[in-house]
C-alpha cells in the first residue's frame, strides 16, 4: 500500500487571482526567491536556498489563472547535513499542485506535494519545510501581505 502524500488545506482572505499571483509570480514573497517567476506552461525556475547549496528547479504543466497551479521537479539537489547522499534527488519528479477555490471570505488553497510521503529520507524534513512555508508563510502572506520567506544573509551581518 502507498503512503500518503504530503496534502494541506488553508483557507485565506486573498482572491483566487491574488493566490495564483503569489503561487507563480510572487514565491519570493513566502518561499523562496527563484531564478525567474514562473508565467507561462512550459516555464522553469530554480528555487534556491541560500547560502546556495541547495536547489530546485520546477516546470510548470498546469496554470489556470484562479484554479490550478502544477509543477514538475526536473532537477534537484537538496543537500542536508547528516543525511545520506540519496536525499539529494528525493524530488525529481515529484509534483507541487495546488487547487484553488473561492470562499465566502476569500480562498480555499488544497496543497499536494505528489511524490513527498513518508517513505523518503528527507519526508520529516520536507513536511516541516512546507509546513512552515505553505501553512504558515503563505497564509501570512495571503492575508496580511506580509509572508516569512527564506532570505539569503545578509554579508553586512554575517
Amino acid at each position: 500500500m502507498s503512503q500518503p502524500n504530503y496534502t494541506r488545506t488553508l483557507t485565506v482572505s486573498a482572491s483566487p487571482e491574488e493566490v495564483f499571483r503569489a503561487l507563480t509570480a510572487g514565491f519570493e514573497d513566502w518561499w523562496t526567491k527563484p531564478d525567474k517567476p514562473i508565467s507561462r506552461v512550459g516555464d522553469r525556475a530554480r528555487f534556491t536556498f541560500p547560502p546556495g547549496r541547495s536547489y530546485w528547479t520546477f516546470e510548470a504543466v498546469i496554470l489556470e489563472p484562479g484554479k490550478r497551479v502544477e509543477l514538475v521537479c526536473v532537477d534537484a539537489l537538496h543537500q542536508h547535513e547528516g543525511q545520506p547522499a540519496e536525499i539529494e534527488t528525493e524530488w525529481l519528479e515529484t509534483r507541487l499542485v495546488w487547487w484553488i477555490e473561492s470562499a465566502a471570505q476569500g480562498s480555499e488553497i488544497r496543497f499536494e506535494h505528489q511524490g513527498l510521503n513518508p517513505q523518503l529520507l528527507c519526508y520529516e524534513i520536507c513536511e516541516a519545510g512546507w509546513d512552515q512555508f505553505f501553512v504558515s508563510s503563505l497564509k501570512a502572506f495571503l492575508d496580511t501581505g506580509q509572508g516569512h520567506a527564506h532570505r539569503a544573509p545578509d554579508p553586512e551581518t554575517s
